[in-house]
């Protein structure tokens, strides 16, 4: 009889190191996504296009930036990239307390955070997911992912409440100070990790490594292997609709939870929190639906929950806000988490480790590149006087209910 495989933390303490600075800073994150939109909403007052606009300029540089990140990332040492990454949000997110306390900030000073620290999540995300399969072996990717989205999943059932509990005993401004620190607590560890990646050659074509020509060619390589792929198209389909449609839904979701259902940061921390729960849930049991009933139908089934999750938040009132809000951030958190670690995981077992950083930063562009676009449809619905914040979930919640279609008409749903 074989011995029983130890855990993947004993097996690699380079994983361990990993997995504790994303668990550090997945929990100092959620104190940011609660304190950003309430000092637009409530401390600035600024109207809904522009707390749309928060959010397309955090995930703008997705759209400009992720396709040479790949190829950059595919050359450089990418733990350093993750490290430059982490301290420099830290960088970044100090100066709103700092704006607060000199009574200086402004609606415009979030926007310029919110792109830097966006570009800056373009090369760590890209690296992030390509630095991973050199530290553990193959067999171990699914367990790995999982485990990190345990803790993404135990960042939101435990930091949403403290995130809005420290916002409303701190303030919103001086909150992010704990998010930025979990970014420097990060980026140590991360730089503590001991284990080198493989050498990569790089091709570097008839114009050379250095020029624009080479950057185009190594950027096109990753371009065609994703969009040529017979399974990686068809997820970068369904994910990318499902963002852009939920994006819609949710580009003023801040407005409708504090201005039309009158609900405070620590409710909102909390329903943020029991939600998150499906979170947990599907990271503990996603390795064991795929193994019961194939990786495909798992990708499948559980895009097909996006819409109704969705739709869930449209009904809420006042009154029935907090029991309808649970429900649909628990089943959308089910659905995405069950989706992201089998898709995932899948990616990174079928890709060469030489076109990691492209065919991770090909998928970032074009399922994240939606984003920003959601939210301007979004934030311009919730403007009308007729639709508002409500309108808009509704819109987003009905077309997200399509956005499994590319995966049912392809291979993937066969694996």
């Amino acid at each position: 009889m074989a011995a029983p495989r130890r855990n993947l933390f004993v097996r690699s303490s380079d994983f361990l190191k990993l997995w504790t600075a994303a668990t550090i800073s997945l929990f100092g994150t959620q104190v940011s996504l609660i304190a950003i939109p309430v000092i637009a909403v409530l401390l600035l007052d600024v109207p809904a296009y522009q707390v749309a606009l928060l959010g397309t300029v955090e995930f703008l540089p997705f759209l400009l930036f992720t396709l040479p990140a790949g190829a950059w990332v595919d050359r450089l040492p990418r733990r350093l990239i993750l490290v430059i990454g982490d301290f420099g949000r830290a960088a970044s997110l100090l100066t709103i307390p700092i704006a607060y306390e000199l009574g200086v900030l402004t609606i415009w000073q979030l926007y310029v955070v919110g792109f830097v620290n966006g570009l800056l999540t373009v090369f760590f995300d890209v690296a992030d997911q390509s630095f991973l399969p050199a530290i553990i072996e193959p067999d171990d990717l699914i367990e790995g992912n999982s485990k990190i989205q345990i803790s993404g999943s135990a960042a939101q059932v435990l930091g949403q409440p403290l995130g809005g509990g420290l916002v409303g005993l701190l303030s919103a401004p001086i909150a992010i100070l704990v998010d930025a620190i979990s970014f420097v607590v990060s980026g140590g560890l991360i730089f503590w990790i001991r284990k080198r990646e493989p050498k990569r050659v790089v091709d570097p074509g008839p114009a050379g490594l250095g020029s624009v020509a080479g950057l185009r060619a190594e950027i096109g390589e990753g371009l065609r292997y994703v969009l040529h792929h017979p399974y990686l198209r068809y997820i970068a389909a369904t994910t990318g609709l499902s963002n852009l449609f939920t994006n819609i839904a949710f580009a003023t979701f801040a407005v409708f939870t504090y201005r039309v259902l009158g609900l405070t940061p620590l409710t909102v921390g909390i329903i943020d929190g029991l939600g998150a729960v499906g979170l947990l849930v599907g990271a503990l049991v996603a390795g064991r639906i795929a193994e019961r009933f194939g990786v495909g139908r798992t990708i499948l089934w559980s895009a097909i929950l996006f819409g109704p999750s969705t739709l869930i938040a449209a009904f809420a009132q006042p009154e029935t806000a907090v029991p309808l809000l649970i429900a649909s951030v628990f089943l959308g958190s089910f659905g995405g988490v069950v989706y992201n670690i089998n898709q995932v995981s899948l990616r990174q077992a079928i890709t060469p480790e030489r076109i990691q950083g492209r065919m991770n930063a090909t998928m970032r562009f074009l399922v994240w590149g939606t984003i920003p676009i959601g939210m301007i449809i979004g934030g311009a619905i919730a403007s009308i006087p007729e639709v508002g914040a409500r309108g808009a979930i509704v819109v987003g919640g009905i077309l997200s209910c399509f956005s499994f279609v590319p995966l049912l008409f392809s291979s993937v749903r066969t694996l």
